[in-house]
């Protein structure tokens, strides 16, 4: 039995909530480099403050999805997760921005914000996975290109919203400077009204969304059990799965290490490259080194224009999106977008003005459409039975191990190419990043079609 069609509210409505979800992730990745800044992190060390959240992704996601395949009560088989994960997420957002606003020491200040980026991380993760999961469960083949159109529409809107705020509350007159070592309240506001509408976006989503009984839902994956090799497939731990996995699975995952690095030092460092081609912030020597001057207005000028920045990715990909359907392979697609993100990165050095950097981060936005569509898509082709949840959170492996690799070598990497007595030069990590998409261009030329 097929499931029925819904109207376009219908699928609006089971991906509604990713708006919020994606304001949160949007202000985290755009202002974590800032905060850590701020509190008084070395620039060489940055990195290592960004191995947490992809650290609580690769915990985190397969467990949910192995969780909520076996799930099923009265609130539904997904929502239960979704929930829970917006309801921790408001309140860690409540508490970061604050780290350094409670008179506690620089150290005690960091654990502080360590421990809550953490639990921001692990609760953002836990809200994300099930709604790439309710439109596998509740949207018909012939319905998922639309439903996951609208969810990458709502994840691109979510995250024009997040990177926007500091810079709108500053134009309205928030503070953006404030005491060394304290958040400006620009940043503290906009992590305040995310959380708000967060919550009231998972809200509109449990109230407006009922998920298939499981009598229903029986009705409509048949296979999953009522065929032998899916009811084998269900009982199989989640190692088994993963060493069973389709060869696909590892052919995209190839793709996404060379990606995710590259973006991972983009979210590290753009903050700082920015703050010292564009906006010519001070310097200042601490503790024997060359550092930018955080508590100046310039260094959170930048912070404010990197929110920018990425709102100009987005726009990028949202445009982006719109092309890569008019490709007549997927492969294609992905080559082409990659290539293009990686001319975007490698401009980045180029432009001392920053209007111009609009020109590099737009073409850096074709590369985070087809990194958002085209590797869900190649993998989910091969997916088959009960065990989708599992292995699309088994998949976000091949988003999170990246990211930990870039965190990990980023400082190290950062360190040896810095001269002595001089300002760590994080534009070179635009270059990498730049390099590793032309690695992950070619490395699709691996992946194997077995259907478009």
């Amino acid at each position: 039995m097929t499931i029925p069609n819904k109207s376009f509210w219908q699928l609006w409505n089971i991906s509604f909530g990713f708006f919020g979800v994606q304001i949160a992730y949007a202000l985290q990745s755009a202002n974590i480099s800032r905060i850590f800044s701020t509190l008084g992190a070395d620039p060489h060390n940055l990195s290592y403050f960004w191995i947490l959240p992809p650290l609580m992704g690769i915990i985190v996601q397969p467990i949910i999805g192995r969780l909520s395949d076996r799930t099923w009560c009265r609130w539904g088989r997904r929502i239960p997760y979704l929930f829970i994960g917006a309801l921790v997420a408001v309140a860690v957002m409540c508490l970061l921005p604050n780290a350094g606003s409670f008179g506690m020491t620089v150290a005690t200040a960091m654990i502080f914000g360590l421990f809550s980026l953490m639990l921001l991380d692990c609760s953002i993760n836990v809200s994300m996975q099930p709604f790439k999961m309710m439109v596998g469960d509740m949207v018909n083949e012939k319905q998922k290109g639309l439903a996951y159109s609208i969810q990458s529409f709502l994840c691109n809107a979510g995250s024009l919203a997040g990177y926007l705020f500091p810079f709108l509350f500053a134009m309205i007159g928030i503070s953006n400077v404030a005491p060394e070592g304290v958040i400006p309240n620009s940043v503290i506001y906009s992590f305040y009204i995310g959380a708000l509408i967060l919550i009231l976006c998972v809200i509109y989503t449990t109230v407006k969304v009922k998920e298939y009984p499981p009598a229903e839902y029986e009705k409509y994956h048949p296979s999953d059990g009522d065929n032998n090799a899916d009811k084998v497939n269900a009982d199989k731990g989640i190692f088994a799965l993963l060493i069973s996995a389709p060869k696909a699975f590892w052919t995209v995952g190839l793709v996404q290490f060379f990606c995710w690095a590259a973006f991972m030092f983009m979210w590290t460092y753009t903050n700082g490259t920015i703050a010292q081609s564009a906006f010519d912030t001070p310097t200042i020597t601490k503790a024997g080194a060359v550092v930018l001057d955080v508590a100046s207005k310039q260094y959170q000028d930048a912070g404010d224009w990197v929110g920018i920045l990425f709102a100009v990715q987005a726009v990028g990909s949202v445009i982006w999106a719109v092309v890569i359907p008019r490709f007549k392979s997927y492969k294609t697609a992905y080559i082409v977008s990659l290539v293009i993100g990686a001319i975007g990165f490698l401009s980045i050095q180029c432009f001392a003005d920053r209007y111009m950097l609009f020109i590099s981060f737009v073409l850096i936005g074709c590369a985070w459409a087809a990194m958002l569509a085209l590797p869900f898509t190649l993998l989910t082709n091969e997916l088959k039975g009960g065990n989708i949840g599992t292995y699309l959170g088994l998949f976000n492996g091949t988003i999170c191990v990246p990211q930990i690799v870039a965190a990990v070598c980023g400082g190290p990497l950062l360190v040896a190419l810095t001269p002595v007595g001089q300002l760590a030069p994080q534009g070179l990590m635009m270059t990498i990043a730049g390099v590793l998409l032309i690695l992950g261009a070619v490395s699709v030329f691996f992946i194997k079609e077995t259907k478009d």
